[in-house]
């Protein structure tokens, strides 16, 4: 049986036109979802930073030997707390109390040889006032006192040197601190060219903490105050988490910030001073420093309200009639918590979904 073309073509167009218009209505028909709202406000909000860190003592002091030797006698114990001066290792003192026996008899030598050198100077003058000897005669016996001179010098610096090699074989703490690792025993072979030094003295009454900020975020604080000087004048009191997740219970202070910028990382390295009366925080530690930075009557919204796609972060304003358009707006490249600051794209006083702003379609009607 032949159908007529134009029959078809017409039946075709007339179910594209039905399906076009049960598209429509389901658009039309979209059911309107419950999202919670919320108007935005201004606050003022303390905004807290946080920042990899490094513990060490205020003083770290690698004890190295100054003279090679055995070994013979370790005073200290690992942890123990010392004093400035208290003697940590003793090296075998045999050869050099034997160097400045030897110095200081050749000390001797040479002042006896000074000494018989000024009484035939003296001898000779007599006779040259009295025309016995010539006048050569009389300038070499005075040149032979000055060289009997610097030969007691010279012995008397070797018995200085001597005497300083044999001080050098016992080894005292050059701060108050407390002892580290001690990788040597007794008997061992030491001096002061080895790779690893006999132990380590860290000063721990007040630790120092090493961490790097971004140029980026320094040149906002410097800018806020004028200069690194008043930077450091107005940062506020900084607080340490340790590696337990614990805060430390004493606040500390920033107290330098490094003239050079890391060309590898593109950061600056800050030091905050905690004190350690109590012995809790140990040099070679690691932590975070939280750097508190208060606003004053800035736009806060939740995180649940704004939709990031890649460095965009949007959200949905709620007009009168309740439909929810999106919005392209600017935070705080640092989050509040669970908030962000609004830098641009809002006034304040506007209405937007506050929680599951990623279920939202645009032009949806939101109750």
């Amino acid at each position: 049986m032949k159908v007529n073309g134009k029959i078809v073509f017409a039946v075709a167009i007339a179910a594209s036109a039905m399906l076009a218009s049960c598209g429509e209505k389901k658009q039309q028909q979209m059911p309107t979802a419950t999202f919670k709202t919320m108007k935005v406000g201004r606050q003022d909000l303390t905004l807290e930073t946080k920042y990899s860190a490094t513990i060490r003592g205020r003083q770290d002091v690698d004890i190295y030997p100054q003279v090679g030797g055995t070994l013979k006698q370790i005073c200290v114990t690992e942890g123990q707390a010392v004093r400035k001066g208290q003697t940590l290792f003793i090296i075998d003192q045999v050869p050099y109390q034997a160097a400045l026996n030897t110095a200081e008899a050749a000390l001797k030598a040479a002042q006896a040889g000074e000494a018989t050198a000024a009484m035939n100077y003296e001898s000779k003058k007599k006779l040259f006032a009295e025309n016995v000897i010539s006048d050569f005669d009389l300038q070499t016996t005075y040149n032979t006192l000055l060289t009997a001179k610097a030969q007691v010098a010279q012995a008397q610096a070797q018995v200085v040197n001597a005497r300083n090699s044999l001080s050098y074989t016992v080894v005292t703490s050059p701060t108050d601190g407390v002892v580290g690792t001690l990788p040597y025993r007794q008997g061992a072979l030491v001096g002061a060219q080895m790779p690893q030094p006999l132990t380590t003295i860290s000063d721990n009454s007040q630790m120092w903490v090493y961490f790097s900020m971004s140029e980026r975020d320094l040149l906002n604080i410097v800018r806020k105050s004028g200069s690194i000087d008043e930077a450091l004048k107005n940062m506020p009191e900084v607080t340490l988490t340790l590696v337990d997740g614990s805060t430390y219970e004493k606040k500390g202070r920033v107290e330098s910030i490094s003239g050079v910028v890391n060309s590898n990382t593109g950061s600056v390295q800050l030091r905050a001073v905690f004190d350690n009366d109590n012995g809790i925080l140990h040099s070679g530690s690691t932590g975070n420093v939280i750097i508190p930075t208060p606003y004053n009557q800035v736009l806060v919204i939740p995180a649940t309200a704004a939709v990031q796609t890649q460095d965009r972060f949007r959200v949905f304003l709620v007009n009168k009639d309740g439909i929810a358009n999106g919005k392209v707006v600017t935070v705080n490249e640092h989050k509040a918590g669970n908030q962000f600051i609004v830098t641009s794209g809002l006034e304040g006083g506007e209405e937007i979904v506050a929680e599951g702003a990623g279920m939202v379609k645009e032009n949806q009607k939101v109750k």
